[in-house]
Order: C-alpha cells, then sequence, then structure tokens
C-alpha cells in the first residue's frame, strides 16, 4: 500500500507524489489519496475512517434504490389495485344480495309516451316479479296503463319491452300529470318485496327518473 507519511504538499497546499512511488504504489491508491483531499478530509487515520464510513454509506443508499426501484414500486400499486378489484368482484357476484330498480323515460312525442326497464342489479336471480305503471290526471284518473309479469329475472340482467311502452295522446302536454309505479317480487330469501314511487311529470318535454327498491344483502340484513 500507499504510504501516507510519505506525502509532501507544495505552498498551495497541492500534493506532491514522486514517480518512484507511484510505480510502487500504483495509481489506484494515488486516485484514492486525491478523492480523499477533494472531499476535504485529513489524512489521519480519523479521516480515513470517516470516508470509509460515508462509502458505506453511499453503497447502502445504492442498494436502497435498486431495492424501492419505481418499477417495484408501480408493480406494487398495480397488484394493490387487482385485490381492490377482487375484493368488490367478491361483493358485486357471489355474496348474496337484492337490489332492483326501475328505469323509466318519459317523452313528449305526438302525445306522451313512456318507457320503462327493469333491472335486477342483485346477486341473485328474483322470482314473480310484477310491475304496473299508471298514467294518472292530477285528480287521480288513469289515463293510461302497462305492465308485465315474469317468473323470473336473472341476477345481473334486465327485463324491457313493448309491454313496458305506452303511447298516450288525446291528452294535452300543457298540464301536469302523475307517473304512478308499483312493482312486486319476491327475493333470494323468500320474501315478497312491494314498492311504490310516484312522480309528476308534464312540467319538462322529456324526463328520466331511476328508483331504487329498498338493498339487503344476506346475512348483513
Amino acid at each position: 500500500m500507499f504510504d501516507e507519511d510519505k506525502i509532501t504538499f507544495n505552498e498551495h497546499g497541492d500534493m506532491l507524489v514522486h514517480e518512484d512511488d507511484i510505480e510502487s504504489a500504483g495509481l489506484l491508491d494515488v486516485a484514492r489519496l486525491q478523492k480523499i483531499e477533494s472531499l476535504g478530509y485529513s489524512l489521519d487515520e480519523d479521516g480515513i475512517e470517516t470516508y470509509e464510513d460515508m462509502q458505506k454509506v453511499t453503497k447502502a443508499i445504492e442498494l436502497i434504490r435498486r431495492e424501492v426501484s419505481p418499477s417495484r414500486v408501480a408493480l406494487a400499486g398495480i397488484v394493490f389495485l387487482l385485490l381492490i378489484g377482487v375484493m368488490a368482484s367478491g361483493w358485486y357476484w357471489a355474496l348474496p344480495r337484492d337490489a332492483v330498480d326501475i328505469e323509466t323515460i318519459y317523452l313528449q312525442r305526438g302525445g306522451h309516451l313512456l318507457m320503462s326497464e327493469i333491472h335486477n342489479e342483485g346477486s341473485r336471480e328474483i322470482t314473480d316479479v310484477s310491475l304496473q305503471i299508471e298514467f294518472q290526471s292530477l285528480d287521480g284518473e288513469v289515463l293510461g296503463v302497462m305492465s308485465v309479469t315474469v317468473e323470473e329475472i336473472d341476477a345481473h340482467s334486465s327485463l324491457a319491452g313493448d309491454n313496458l311502452e305506452m303511447l298516450i295522446i288525446g291528452h294535452t302536454v300543457w298540464d301536469e300529470y302523475i307517473l304512478s309505479i308499483d312493482l312486486q317480487y319476491t327475493d333470494y330469501n323468500n320474501n315478497v318485496q312491494n314498492e311504490e314511487w310516484s312522480h309528476s311529470i308534464g312540467v319538462w318535454s322529456s324526463e328520466y327518473f331511476r328508483d331504487k327498491a329498498d338493498r339487503s344483502t344476506w346475512p348483513i340484513s
């Protein structure tokens, strides 16, 4: 190794090394000493130990950077999102759940046009489904009726069709009317559910309604 006691300096503080010392010590040692001096450390034993400690810290930081890389952080985020998706999917598809919606659109098109659709968004089928929608005057007079009855609607499916479309003519579009909706079905727990909704229509030329039946989740509720 290079003998640090033989190091000499000029009047400006630069290190002077004889070429014989270079041959005996090797360029690697000289470069090491120059690096130590450039970092402001003395060449005594404490200074060298401090420099070596700093090298260890630098290596540790580089190791952490390699372990916690942006790609690994991104991968961990993706895995976390997948876990959330699996949990949500289990709730949506597997857990017994009752969720029924009635979607209704009202339009003024040569009269009063009504279109409805039943959405079973639960994870189990519903049975003995009956839906009746009445178009009434403000006095309660029934001016038009559409209804449908089916034995079963599968989970995550919908029901629409001609029976859930109705055009009422012969009544002015300048008056207000009442839309009365009556839904009945048997849920997964074999309980009969009855839902009723009422909406005022006629003020606007088009309106949209989405009525939600009470939600039930087994065995929570």
